[in-house]
């Protein structure tokens, strides 16, 4: 199944880990959580930009602690459906596209993701163009699951999704001009934190 209609048919299903119930939502954090959220260093003066905003989850805990925040997705059900989660917050801009072929006319002091570069299958393209979004002593924050599936199987459909190793990834930020500050490793997933 193609990566769009999965997310567009997770809305349809009523599938919105924002809106989940409390213990859902802790589930979830075994991905990011604070750890991935302190290593943001977020303050009021900051431009965010979130790859794979989904229905917003993380998003509800960062637009409130920055200057403005954009976030992409390449679901539009799922934009959609952020938009309505985070109408509260004026600082943030929507933009339903494929990050790889989109053309940003900014740069960000933060970029992070979470539980999304396992949709791309040339991660160094992907981690080139975050580090070119990026400014100057800017945060990169990726969080990765420790998962080594090539499929997220939903039981009723199953998506191909391209794995990520801690060292793969770490090689490939490495190669480009962020140093990665810390790798830090919680339940289900490796957080990697990188400055430019």
């Amino acid at each position: 199944m193609d990566v769009i209609d999965h997310y567009d048919l997770l809305i349809e299903e009523q599938n919105d880990p924002l809106r989940d119930l409390p213990v859902l939502q802790e589930y979830m954090s075994k991905w990011d959580g604070v750890p991935f959220l302190e290593a943001l260093e977020l303050s009021k003066d900051k431009s965010v930009l979130e790859i794979g905003i989904g229905t917003g989850r993380i998003a509800v805990k960062v637009a409130p602690c920055c200057l403005k925040m954009t976030g992409i997705d390449i679901s539009p059900k799922t934009i959609e459906r952020a938009k309505d989660n985070l109408k509260e917050y004026g600082n943030i801009s929507f933009v339903c596209s494929d990050f790889n072929s989109h053309e940003f006319d900014e740069t960000f002091d933060v970029i992070y993701s979470s539980l999304t570069m396992m949709h791309f299958e040339n991660k160094a393209a992907v981690i080139t163009k975050i580090v070119n979004l990026l400014k100057d002593n800017g945060i990169f924050c990726l969080s990765i699951d420790k998962n080594q599936s090539e499929y997220i199987d939903m039981g009723t459909r199953k998506i191909k999704v391209y794995p990520d190793t801690l060292d793969n990834i770490t090689s490939l930020i490495g190669a480009t001009s962020m140093s990665i500050v810390k790798t830090i490793e919680i339940d289900n997933a490796h957080i990697i934190v990188s400055r430019k």
